[in-house]
């Protein structure tokens, strides 16, 4: 992450990693206050940085978006993100998050035993992020532990042997739920192939309500349509077009909920041309009719 809320922009190079530099050399921390409805579009756009980050919901509902993967939180929530994993926030309000950017040789130089044994091991397992729920009591340590962090750094005193004795017991907790017996896991997807499909990832987003081909999705990354197949089946366990009908039932599921508009008149607005085709894809994918979905919703 890492931007002021002034400038409202996530900057980054053309492999969507983030341009800014988080600390310097002597203490590579940065600690950031920040609402994501202050920046344009109200999100936190795809990026990525070689550093990890940690973050508190403080205020407001975010939704947090790693690959295929989209999680609603809400305030109280804590998150781990991992090094290199390209990840994106988005709110509907004021979200305020304050969060710390920081290289992991922070906490111990890369040719030490530290490293080697507790820290190595979490930056190449295959988990990209961690979720600390406030409902679940084992994630209450880690939680109060990110709290002392972030308020640390609202202190006007130096921190700085604090917050790294903070943050060596938050990587204790993290290093203890990563399970290191699978640190030797299918390969991480390279940030070139995660930056691709993020990229149309969001295309879909952007466009679902339009009549879009798997030639258009794949022109956004200028590769094959084949090649675009295999990155989806690799990456995300399903097709482009699929992905695509997916997102649109998803959208349509949440207008049943909260608008009184007609199924009709949804099916056109989230990309179906075929109510008939709209009402068997939606049962397929939610087990109800649009119609049963709407009522099971309803208080």
């Amino acid at each position: 992450m890492g931007n002021s809320t002034e400038c409202g922009k996530t900057i980054t190079d053309e492999s969507l990693r983030e341009t800014v530099r988080h600390g310097n050399e002597e203490y590579p921390f940065q600690y950031y206050l920040e609402d994501i409805w202050q920046f344009d579009f109200h999100c936190i756009d795809w990026h990525w940085h070689p550093e990890v980050e940690l973050v508190l919901i403080q205020k407001g509902t975010v939704q947090f978006l790693v690959g295929s993967d989209r999680h609603v939180l809400e305030a109280g929530t804590g998150m781990f993100i991992n090094s290199q994993v390209i990840h994106r926030f988005e709110s509907e309000e004021s979200a305020v998050i304050p969060n710390i950017v920081f290289s992991p040789l922070l906490l111990a130089p890369e040719e030490s035993l530290l490293y080697r044994k507790y820290i190595k091991p979490v930056l190449h397992s295959s988990v990209k992020y961690l979720l600390f729920s406030p409902s679940e009591p084992e994630q209450r340590e880690k939680l109060d532990t990110l709290t002392e962090v972030l308020a640390l750094q609202e202190s006007e005193h130096g921190n700085e042997i604090q917050t790294v004795e903070l943050l060596l017991k938050l990587w204790r907790m993290i290093y203890e739920a990563v399970d290191i017996t699978e640190a030797v896991p299918e390969t991480r997807s390279s940030v070139r192939t995660q930056a691709q499909l993020q990229i149309m990832m969001q295309y879909i987003h952007k466009h679902y309500a339009e009549q879009i081909t798997l030639e258009d999705i794949a022109q956004t990354v200028m590769l094959s349509k084949s090649s675009v197949l295999k990155l989806f089946q690799k990456n995300l366990r399903t097709s482009p077009v699929n992905y695509l009908i997916d997102y649109r039932l998803k959208r349509a599921a949440r207008l049943l909920a909260t608008t009184e508009n007609s199924i009709l008149s949804i099916a056109g607005d989230t990309g179906f041309e075929n109510a008939g085709y709209f009402c068997r894809k939606f049962k397929e994918r939610f087990g109800l009719t649009p119609g049963g979905y709407r009522k099971s919703t309803e208080k």
